[in-house]
């Protein structure tokens, strides 16, 4: 399978690890579409970071049926794109949920993202991005958007944890392992060139690799 052959390519991690940048850049390089989400359109999040528990439940519902229509909308193929890259993907708002709500609220949100998973386009690779949390926070403080400016290092530790157990048993999709704590690619483009590279070699499993020009250059493949 090469790149042209993977026609919807999901790009996910923690907040801040730079999914939308990467996106841009890789819709741009491909000629694809560019489904990116629209984290600030949620009128819970700056309320949610001061008050978790409060409003988590508000928080992730809107972000549920957002993220719904946006997918629903991918199985409707631009007439101008072949291809599509997208900065996140659906099933992460379980991650989030498993976060954030208590039991109640979980099982209402479970049965309704079940109702909604069946609607969805499943990507055909996915680049999970990883970074430390120390880096996450750094970056965060960065991109300074006011919703994020009460952000809890605790918080976003547990939400790495969380990424890094899904991702370890994600088969539902070949998955590229991106560590990016010392890798800029917005600085540094030619680590995009590496990454193209292997988005078009790999085709199943699980490979965890840092692009060319990295501290390491070492790949290991993981067969699952």
């Amino acid at each position: 399978m090469t790149v042209t052959e993977k026609n919807y390519i999901a790009i996910e991690g923690v907040i801040g690890v730079g999914k939308t940048s990467l996106a841009t850049m890789l819709a741009e390089r491909l000629d694809a579409r560019a489904v990116l989400e629209e984290v600030e359109a949620n009128p819970f999040l700056e309320d949610f970071y001061k008050d978790r528990k409060r409003h988590a439940f508000q928080v992730q519902v809107f972000f549920l049926l957002s993220r719904f229509q946006q997918q629903r909308d991918l199985l409707q193929r631009d007439m101008f794109f072949k291809r599509t890259v997208s900065d996140y993907m659906f099933q992460k708002d379980r991650i989030f949920a498993n976060v954030n709500l208590d039991e109640k609220e979980f099982a209402l949100y479970d049965r309704i993202a079940t109702a909604l998973e069946q609607q969805i386009a499943k990507p055909d690779i996915v680049i999970y991005l990883q970074a430390s949390t120390e880096v996450l926070m750094k970056r965060i403080a960065k991109r300074a958007r006011s919703c994020e400016k009460n952000m809890d290092p605790e918080y976003l530790q547990t939400l790495n944890e969380a990424y890094n157990y899904f991702f370890f048993h994600y088969t539902e999709a070949p998955l590229l392992v991106v560590n990016t704590s010392d890798i800029d690619f917005v600085e540094d483009t030619d680590y995009v060139t590496d990454l193209m590279r292997m988005v078009e070699q790999h085709s199943a499993g699980t490979l965890y690799y840092t692009p060319i020009g990295g501290k390491s250059d070492e790949r290991r493949k993981e067969a699952r």
